[in-house]
C-alpha cells in the first residue's frame, strides 16, 4: 500500500461464523489499519465472543508459523501499533437479551471449543502481544479514546453486531461522534426481504432494536447521528453473496463434510483447519435450510469498509461510493417491542419506486418486467392511495416521545447499499487474500 492511505477502521463486533471470516478478509486486506475489536453480546455472550478473537489470531499464528512464506499476505497480524480490544456491551439497551446460538453455537463458533479443543486458545498467554492489545476499558471509551486521536472525518466504525455500543457512544458523546467519525457502515436489517431471525426482522436489530431505532431513526435529527455518513448493508445486498461450500471443497478442503466428520488438522495449513471446523456444522445447519452456502453477510460489511473511505465525497446528501457500488435512501421506521415483530424495518413505500399498486404480486410483476426488459421503477407506482396525515399525541415507547414522522414524511432516509461489484467479485477476493488461493 505504498503511496496510499489506509483507512482506520474500529471492527464492533460479535464474533460468530461470518463475522470471523469477515475479520480474517480485514486482517488480510493493506487497505485497512485495524485500530480496535469491540467485542458485543449478539451471535453468543460476550465473553464466547471475546475468546474467538484468540482463536482466530492463533490459528494465523500458527499458520504463519508453519508457512512463513505465507507471512505478507496477513498485513494487519502483527502491525506496528496492535489493535486494541475491548469488552463491549453484554446486553442491549433494552429489552430482552437473545443470542443466535441455534445458528453459531454455544461458542459462537459452531462448538468447535467441544469438538476441536486444539483450536482453543489461552487468554492468558502473553503471545498475543503483538497482535492486539486487550484493555480494561468499556467499548465507548476505546471507541472515544481512538476518535480524538485521530484526524477528523477519518475513522471508519464498522457494526457486525448489534449496534448497542455505538448508540451508547453516541448517546454519551455525540458532539465528538458528530464532528471527528468519518464513516459508519452498519451489516443490519432486512428492507423488501425475510428476516434471518424471524420472518420479519435480521438479527442485529433484532437483538437490540431500540439501539437500532435510536441511530437510524432519530427522532430528533439535530440530535442524531449524521446519517449522510451511515451506510447500512443489509439482508436484502448480503444473501446474494454466498460461499457455496462445493467450491470451497474444490478449492480450499476437499475434506469438508460435516460435524459428524470433524476437521483433522494434519496434511492441512492451520488457517485452513480452523475454517473447516468453523463451517462443519454451519454447512449441516445451512443443509437443513436448503442451501449449500455459508452467506457472507459481515463479510460484505468488510468489503464495502475496504473499497469506500470516508474521504469520498458525498453526493446528494449520501455517502460517496466506488465505481460499481451504489446506496439509495429508503425511509423506515423500527418495530421495538412487538409481539411478533421485534426488529422489523416498516418500510414507507408511500414515495417510492418499489411499491406496487393493491394487490399485485410483486415477484410476477418483477418477472413481466424482466421479461420485456423494462427497468423497475416506472410501472411499479402506478396506483398508490392518496397520503392521509393523522392527528394524534405523541406515543411513549421505551421512554421516547414518538412523533408519527413517517405519516408526516418529515424524515430524512438511510443510505442502504443496493449494489456492489458481484458476488463472484467478493467469493475471489476472499479465496485469494484469507486463503491465497489465485
Amino acid at each position: 500500500m505504498e503511496g496510499k492511505t489506509r483507512t482506520p477502521v474500529i471492527i464492533d463486533t460479535d464474533p460468530g461464523v461470518d463475522d470471523t471470516l469477515a475479520i480474517l478478509l480485514a486482517i488480510t486486506s493493506p487497505e485497512l489499519e485495524i485500530l480496535a475489536y469491540i467485542v458485543s453480546f449478539g451471535n453468543t455472550d460476550v465473553r464466547a465472543a471475546y475468546a474467538n478473537i484468540y482463536k482466530l489470531y492463533q490459528a494465523i499464528g500458527r499458520h504463519i508459523a508453519l508457512h512463513p512464506e505465507d507471512e505478507a499476505r496477513f498485513p494487519n497480524f502483527s502491525p506496528t501499533v496492535p489493535p486494541l480490544l475491548a469488552v463491549g456491551p453484554d446486553g442491549p439497551l433494552e429489552g430482552g437479551l437473545h443470542y443466535a446460538q441455534y445458528f453459531h453455537g454455544l461458542d459462537g463458533l459452531s462448538n468447535i471449543t467441544e469438538r476441536h479443543p486444539d483450536l482453543n486458545a489461552d487468554l492468558g498467554s502473553s503471545s498475543f502481544c503483538h497482535n492486539f492489545k486487550p484493555v480494561n476499558e468499556s467499548g465507548v471509551e476505546v471507541a472515544l479514546r481512538l476518535i480524538e486521536s485521530r484526524p477528523a472525518r477519518s475513522i471508519t466504525y464498522v457494526t457486525l453486531g448489534p449496534m448497542t455500543n455505538l448508540a451508547q457512544l453516541v448517546r454519551e458523546h455525540r458532539e465528538t461522534v458528530v464532528d471527528k467519525i468519518g464513516r459508519v457502515i452498519a451489516m443490519a436489517g432486512a428492507l423488501d426481504v425475510p428476516g434471518n431471525t424471524t420472518s420479519v426482522a435480521e438479527f442485529n436489530v433484532f437483538a437490540d432494536p431500540f439501539a437500532a431505532r435510536e441511530l437510524l431513526v432519530p427522532t430528533d435529527l439535530a440530535n442524531g447521528f449524521p446519517l449522510e455518513r451511515l451506510i447500512l448493508v443489509p439482508l436484502d445486498i448480503t444473501t446474494i453473496h454466498e460461499l457455496p461450500f462445493p467450491y470451497y471443497c474444490q478449492k480450499v478442503d476437499p475434506t469438508l463434510e460435516s460435524a459428524a466428520n470433524p476437521s483433522n488438522a494434519d496434511g492441512k495449513s492451520p488457517v485452513v483447519h480452523f475454517t473447516s471446523s468453523v463451517f462443519e456444522r454451519t454447512r449441516e445447519i445451512m443443509i437443513s435450510f436448503g442451501k449449500d452456502v455459508l452467506e457472507l453477510h459481515d463479510i460484505v460489511a468488510i468489503w464495502c469498509a475496504i473499497e469506500n473511505p470516508p474521504e469520498i465525497n458525498s453526493v446528494y446528501g449520501l455517502p460517496g461510493m466506488s465505481p460499481g457500488w451504489t446506496v439509495v435512501e429508503r425511509t423506515f421506521d423500527i418495530e421495538r417491542t412487538g409481539e411478533i415483530t421485534r426488529g422489523m424495518f416498516v418500510v414507507d413505500r408511500r414515495d417510492e419506486n418499489t411499491a406496487y399498486a393493491p394487490g399485485a404480486n410483486r415477484s410476477e410483476v418483477q418477472a413481466q418486467l424482466d421479461l420485456r426488459q423494462l427497468g423497475h421503477g416506472l410501472l411499479e407506482s402506478a396506483a398508490l392511495p392518496a397520503r392521509v396525515d393523522i392527528e394524534e399525541p405523541s406515543l411513549s415507547v421505551g421512554g421516547d416521545e414518538v412523533g408519527l414522522q413517517a405519516v408526516s414524511g418529515q424524515r430524512k432516509g438511510v443510505a442502504c447499499l443496493v449494489e456492489t461489484p458481484g458476488p463472484s467479485v467478493l467469493l475471489q477476493l476472499l479465496m485469494s487474500r484469507v486463503w491465497g488461493i489465485q
